[in-house]
């Protein structure tokens, strides 16, 4: 018998999302699934471009394929963790770097905007969005516009930046980096769905 899983409030069965189809659903493997998430997004974090106050990172592209993997509540959680431990130590915010300090300084918004980013791309993969290139590509624009709805006010209230000051600092030159990672995350997710689909089909004619 496996623990109920963690994202089911409700009665009846969990909604299926794509690591659901690879993985049995339990609260181990939830767990397990989190911190995979929350690794995948440190991984990321590393592969940056140097900027200052905010550099270009792979962490955006993470957070919308965890988000859209794992579901709202497991998505989530996935940042939360990221942010946490990063926050009590571990080098796996840009550059290696870690502590209070990151999430307290000008980039923290972008980090906290990354919880409710994957809770969106996660809502969306729920209800089925992700399945098809256009739905996955609004679901992962919107996760995006998040992240810096989140993290622009947060940089302006860091550095006492105006609003163009904190548009050229923040925003522009994120953007066509940003619709480069939603692109690709639109690709691939609905291309592995698709996989998936002629796997079932396959396995049901054999």
């Amino acid at each position: 018998m496996t623990s109920a899983p963690l994202d089911t409030p409700f009665s009846g069965a969990p909604r299926l999302t794509l690591a659901d189809r690879l993985v049995t659903r339990s609260r181990a493997g939830d767990l397990a699934l989190i911190a995979t998430g929350a690794a995948v997004t440190a991984v990321a974090a590393q592969i940056a471009v140097p900027l200052w106050p905010v550099p270009i990172t792979g962490q955006t592209l993470a957070v919308l394929l965890v988000g859209s993997t794992l579901g709202a509540v497991r998505g989530a959680l996935s940042m939360v963790l990221y942010a946490v431990l990063g926050i009590v130590g571990l080098p796996i915010f840009s550059d290696g770097s870690a502590g209070l300090s990151i999430v307290a300084g000008p980039t923290g918004g972008y980090i906290i905007g990354f919880v409710f980013a994957a809770a969106l791309v996660g809502w969306v993969a729920e209800r089925a969005g992700d399945r098809r290139v256009l739905g996955a590509a609004l679901s992962f624009l919107g996760g995006t516009v998040v992240t810096f709805a989140f993290g622009l006010p947060w940089l302006a209230a860091s550095l006492g930046l105006t609003l163009e000051q904190t548009l050229q600092s923040g925003l522009y030159p994120f953007i066509i980096g940003g619709l480069v990672k939603s692109a690709l995350a639109a690709a691939a997710i609905p291309a592995v769905w698709a996989l998936l689909s002629r796997r079932d089909e396959n396995t049901t004619r054999g």
